[in-house]
């Protein structure tokens, strides 16, 4: 595995750069966009059809739709990750804001369950749950989620309320932090690339064991790309048959999780309503407090 020392491409960012230039990332919606986007949503109701079958063909954006190709392309080639501000959600309902936020992603990929019960659609909302709980997922919960990837290749957020308290949203370079491990701690930077158990939390499939084994960081293609939930690896040391990670593995994991943490390193936003965050997950990892 020939893997570069350093990486210098637009994904390998610091958030103490971008926080000085929200230009790079904010799209903000222009009344004309929001007018076309409203229209497809009315028109998409007409159709009868249900919130899994939207797609480009059934929410038609003439204009916008380019934009948002363009999108695509920043999510996998630029920074990975983009901010869309403006949306009017109070003036909507709960329907036509899933209407238009699905619209909108069709655009981007297709829709994937993200859970066991085949949501495509979930909210993200303290509900009381109990994160000792090992079918529950952090975002049920208060707690903060730690910096993590999804399981797809670009995830999407809607803020319809600010949180009470916290709920800022965090993202990390997932090539800056191995940029600065192997600056910082080169022996560790091979442990990165070994599988390590990860908790499925519940939601196993039919043959499968409770747990999986995938690597931190993986080099294919000549494409860096990272798949990372510190949470599971640690509630996978539950199950007896799952290989225990050893001490530099840990010591590798908590560098990586030390560098994410640096307010150098990753950038904060405050999401308010209306915000649209979408965060390709092979390229950055997210949190929120």
């Amino acid at each position: 595995m020939s893997i570069p020392e350093h990486f210098d491409l637009p994904c390998a960012w610091y958030g103490r750069d971008l926080a000085k230039t929200p230009e790079r990332w904010t799209q903000v919606l222009s009344a004309a966009t929001i007018a076309e986007i409203e229209q497809a949503a009315k028109d998409f109701a007409k159709t009868g059809l249900r919130i899994d079958q939207i797609s480009p063909d059934s929410f038609v954006l003439p204009n916008y739709g380019q934009e948002l190709l363009k999108l695509r392309q920043e999510l996998q080639h630029g920074l990975g990750f983009s901010l869309i501000r403006g949306l009017p959600t109070d003036t909507y309902s709960i329907e036509e804001c899933c209407t238009i936020f699905c619209g909108i992603g069709s655009h981007l990929g297709k829709h994937r369950s993200q859970n066991a019960l085949g949501h495509l659609l979930g909210h993200v909302k303290d509900v009381n749950a109990d994160l000792n709980d090992t079918n529950v997922r952090i975002y049920q919960t208060a707690q903060r989620q730690t910096f993590h990837t999804d399981s797809c290749d670009t995830v999407g957020l809607l803020c319809l309320k600010e949180a009470k308290q916290g709920g800022d949203s965090l993202l990390a370079a997932t090539l800056t932090l191995y940029n600065e491990m192997v600056k910082r701690r080169p022996d560790l930077v091979p442990y990165m690339f070994e599988p390590i158990a990860t908790d499925r939390r519940g939601e196993v499939p039919e043959g499968k064991k409770p747990y999986f084994m995938i690597p931190v960081l993986n080099w294919h293609d000549n494409k860096l790309t990272g798949l990372y939930q510190r949470t599971y690896i640690r509630s996978a040391e539950r199950f007896a048959d799952a290989p225990a990670p050893h001490a530099k593995h840990i010591e590798a994991l908590d560098l990586f999780d030390e560098i994410a943490n640096d307010p150098a390193v990753h950038l904060t936003m405050r999401l308010q309503p209306g915000d649209m965050q979408f965060v390709y997950n092979h390229t950055n990892l997210h949190d929120r407090t």
